[in-house]
This record gives C-alpha cells, structure tokens and sequence, in this order.
C-alpha cells in the first residue's frame, strides 16, 4: 500500500498540472552470548550491560562489534541547532551488538534481489481502492498517467525558498524511479554499485532483513553505535561543524538552489568515501538517510525522561503519533544525507531524527542492518 505521502505527491503534481526480560541469573553464572557486566550509569545505580562482544563469536563479514553501555540519548546541550523532538535527552543502557560498517550498497541489495526476486513498492502496480481509504471522502482518483509505480526524486529550485515547510519545492513524483533508477526512467545503477542502494520503503528493508538473517537498529542502537567513543558530542568526529565537508556528504551552499560539492559529492557518494567513526562505521552522518525500527511519536521523548531512569534496550515508542498529522504512521529515520543543510535540517548531527511513513521511499533514504550475538547463536542451530 502507498503512503498518504506518496500519494499526496502523487495528487499534488498532478494537480499542480491541471495540482520500532533478561532473566534475572547473577552476572557470575552468565556464559557466552549471556555475559553481562555492571556499569555505573552516570549518577545511577549500575545497570547490566553486554560490553564485550561474546568469546567464540566472529563479526559478521562487514559488520563491527558495537559495545554495549549507557549513553545519553537526544539532544545534546551544546547543540545549538537540536530541535523539539530530539529534547529532552534521556538515559538508555543499550546491550552490544554487530553493525554493518556501510549502508546496504546497491550490489548488496542487487544479491538480495536475484536471489528472490523481490519487488520494491517503488516498482509494484498502485492499488487505488486501497491507497483512497488513507484519504480523505471524496478525493478524484488522478489520472492514469499519473497513478503508475515511481518514487520521489529531489529537485532543484531556480530560486531560493522562503518556505522550508512546503517540501513539494524541492521533490516531485516521478514515475518510473526506483531503486535501480534512481533519478528517474533514464538513469541507472551502472558503476554505482558501491553507492547506498535507496527508494527503499520500510518493508522494502524488513525483507531484505528477513533474507540476510539481520534487522534494522533501533534508534537507542543507532544512536549508541553513531557516537562511538564521542559519547558527548555534536557529531560523530567532535563538536568542530567547520570539518563538516571533510567528514560527511551533505549540501554545501543554499539549499535547495546551489550545490557547491565542496565535499566532492552531487549527490549520494559511493560507501566509504568519507573517514569512519572512532568504531568503523561509514557514512553515519549524511549520504542517505537511515531507516531504524522505532515507531516516530512526537511525545516519546518526553514521556520517558519523566521516567526518571535508565531505560534497557528500549525499543522506541509503542505506537505512532505526529502531532502534526495524528493519522500518520511513521518510523524513524537516522543520519541525514546529501541534501543536508545547515539552513534546513542540519540532520547529519548525532541526535538529528525525523518521520517517514511506512511505505515512502524517496532518492535520499536507505538502510543498514544489525545483528546480535544471541542472533548469530540461532542462526548456528539451524
């Protein structure tokens, strides 16, 4: 089924043409993947925690161990730019787990593809009975040539925008985009098979997940794994934005009219063209966006700092919620990407989040995956 927003999109440029228990066993007795150690949570009492990655257990062939520990997550204070809901920042105890070390390439998801022969919802025929239930009574079906399997691709701006919030500016539908043309009908993945695969809708990633024996992160993973040893900083590298170029593929100059490519980079950049972080891991801020398996809610934040304790591998909110549109379900995304701009979103900072719906894909959003030791250990008994 298609998203409120991609059909919205759909409508708009249609119309505008006519418009996400551990067991209670003393630490002593814990073996293998079960063993846990007693760290001090800040000014907390100390809280289990899998540090160390398990005796016996290989990392997975391009991913890297991610320590487990207690972080603060959101905002951090000197994060001049942090919005609303990335406040207030709240204690999580995250167990350790394995990451890949780059978003899912283009040839990664390509295996996945012949292998299966899965179909992305970017490239599945739209079931309008289905798609007008999300919409309000009486909306005009648009027409055929319209209502045909695409995505969204970015676009530029002759001249500069006034309104950040109209995003229909700088994206439009096009029909024929997918994962393996991802500008459009006429482009292609040729040569680009180190570059993040993207138009990847959420359920797009959970099969993909589901085929490499993996999952997608939850934010409190995501988050722990972004900092690495910078456990209170702004960005992965530090707190210096002057490196910003240096360190990430972002937009350089006014967006969304002028790219100045000081980093290099148009638009999305082949994996590992950028430094790490202090644990391995590529492209954590900026390229593509990142899918995690956390539900989006507006008050999520603030219910759990009222809790006033660590919360334990949380898994995000229960349920949906966007105060700006109450019947929305979206996930959260992480990382921002190559259309990132200090005068937009400035998404590529460690604590930057924002809502995707289900089943929107768009050119600058992709995904990487986790797995854990007691993951790894099932797969073994197979």
């Amino acid at each position: 089924m298609r998203s409120v927003f991609q059909l919205l999109g759909c409508i708009l440029f249609c119309s505008i043409l006519l418009q996400c228990k551990h067991d209670k066993k003393p630490n002593a007795e814990r073996t293998g993947e079960e063993k846990k150690e007693l760290v001090k949570a800040l000014d907390d009492k100390s809280t289990e925690v899998q540090i160390e990655k398990p005796e016996g257990i290989n990392s997975p062939v391009g991913m890297v161990w991610i320590p487990g520990g207690i972080i603060r997550k959101g905002a951090v204070p000197q994060d001049k730019m942090a919005m609303a809901h990335e406040k207030p920042a709240h204690k999580v105890a995250v167990d350790g787990f394995f990451m890949d070390i780059t978003e899912v390439t283009n040839l990664q998801f390509e295996k996945f593809v012949n292998a299966t022969g899965y179909k992305t919802i970017a490239e599945r025929a739209i079931n309008w009975e289905e798609m007008k239930k999300q919409l309000p009574a009486g909306t005009p079906k648009p027409h055929d040539s319209i209502m045909q399997p695409g995505s969204l691709t970015f676009k530029r701006t002759k001249d500069p925008v006034q309104n950040f919030y109209d995003f229909s500016q700088w994206w439009k539908w096009t029909i024929g985009a997918n994962w393996k043309h991802p500008n459009g009908p006429n482009s292609n993945i040729v040569g680009k098979e180190k570059e993040p695969v993207v138009h990847i809708a959420y359920e797009d990633a959970q099969a993909y997940c589901k085929w490499a024996e993996r999952r997608l992160p939850t934010e409190a993973e995501w988050e722990m794994a972004a900092k690495g040893n910078n456990k209170t900083s702004t960005y992965f590298w530090g707190n210096d934005e002057t490196k910003l170029a240096k360190m990430s593929n972002t937009w350089e100059g006014q967006f969304p009219v002028n790219n100045t490519k000081v980093d290099g980079f148009e638009s999305r950049a082949p994996v590992k063209s950028f430094a790490p972080n202090s644990l391995g891991l590529y492209d954590i801020a900026g390229n593509v966006w990142e899918w995690t398996s956390d539900w989006y809610n507006t008050s999520y934040y603030d219910e759990v700092s009222k809790m006033n304790q660590v919360i334990v591998n949380p898994m995000g909110a229960e349920r949906p919620f966007n105060e700006g549109d109450p019947y929305a379900k979206e996930k959260v995304m992480k990382g921002g990407s190559f259309l990132c701009n200090a005068s937009y979103c400035a998404s590529y900072r460690i604590s930057a989040r924002m809502a995707t719906s289900l089943d929107s894909s768009l050119e600058h959003l992709g995904f990487r995956t986790v797995v854990t030791a007691a993951m790894l250990e099932k797969s073994k008994e197979k």
